[in-house]
């Protein structure tokens, strides 16, 4: 069932608070995403495949330890290959205007809560309960 335009309007406004007043929550969670690390991307595939073909040697080979260690080469670059890059820091993609916008609003927050239990509570009350 699709939203009102008074519900759309609230859940906007409450995304522009939640920007406004938990940027940092808000920055490690979601918003950019930088370049994905192309290089560990690689490094992990060509270390998958030296897993796989030590798997494979110790199989022929019927030597359980070469093949032990090739599944965990193997495993090990799958993990490598998936792992999400390291960011230098938070801190650092945040303009300083984001920074003291979201400490002036963090101030603001509780009157933000307060208006939306009011709201609440007005619908409760016409809806005869």
């Amino acid at each position: 069932m699709p939203l009102s335009e008074h519900e759309q309007r609230l859940l906007e406004e409450m995304e522009r608070s939640l920007y406004h007043n938990d940027a940092d929550f808000v920055a490690k969670v979601g918003g950019r995403r930088g370049r994905p690390a192309y290089r560990s991307i690689v490094l992990g595939i060509l270390i998958t495949v030296v897993g796989i073909a030590c798997l494979i040697v110790g199989v022929f080979l019927q030597a359980p330890i070469v093949g032990i260690i090739g599944f965990v080469v193997m495993l090990a670059g799958v993990l490598l290959a998936i792992a999400p890059p390291r960011r230098r820091g938070v801190e650092a993609e945040l303009p300083v205007d984001d920074a003291t916008n979201a400490a002036k609003s963090r101030a603001n927050q509780q009157g933000f809560m307060d208006k939306l239990n009011d709201r609440w509570d007005k619908r409760q009350d016409g809806n005869g309960q």
